[in-house]
């Protein structure tokens, strides 16, 4: 980049000597270091035996008339196939995901396991401390793989019709 500047400006020098020299100065800029998700087990699509052991949760994206964006947390019960919430806001973080789960096992109890994509909310840290302080087990499907979710994407499509 800096040897384009200098092209630029009419100067026409060897790039690999721009490279040392820059590096020479110590002015090299620090890589950011890449975030790793969660590790977890990846683990088949099983229909649980009652009520309340799995939830699903998954986003689904809409447009306003103006054109701006909104986000609907969906959560689903797998075994009773019910809706414990759906959540629209402009942007939703994973500290809100933690307070709607908070305010969903007000009434209904905490899950035993919660199926999620890899999505930013779902991997962030608060999710991951908040299930841990709550002993939930969360399962992140495969990236592109939608079909390991599939008890929330249905929900979501027949969300999406209506």
């Amino acid at each position: 980049r800096i040897w384009q500047l200098l092209r630029r400006e009419g100067l026409h020098v060897n790039h690999k000597r721009v490279y040392r020299l820059y590096h020479l100065s110590g002015l090299g800029v620090k890589r950011r270091r890449r975030r790793k998700g969660l590790a977890t087990e990846r683990l088949p699509l099983l229909r649980p035996a009652a009520p309340n052991l799995t939830w699903s949760m998954d986003f689904v994206m809409d447009a306003l008339s103006t054109g701006r964006r909104i986000k609907c947390l969906t959560c689903v019960d797998d075994f009773t196939k019910e809706c414990l919430t759906v959540t629209v806001a402009f942007g939703i973080s994973g500290v809100q995901v933690t307070r709607i789960l908070d305010s969903i096992a007000l009434f209904r109890g905490y899950p035993a396991t919660i199926r999620t994509d890899q999505g930013p909310e779902f991997t962030c840290r608060a999710l991951d401390q908040w299930a841990f302080e709550h002993g939930v087990e969360l399962r992140l499907i495969q990236p592109g793989k939608p079909t390991q979710n599939g008890f929330i994407e249905s929900f979501n499509g027949r969300f999406r019709d209506e």
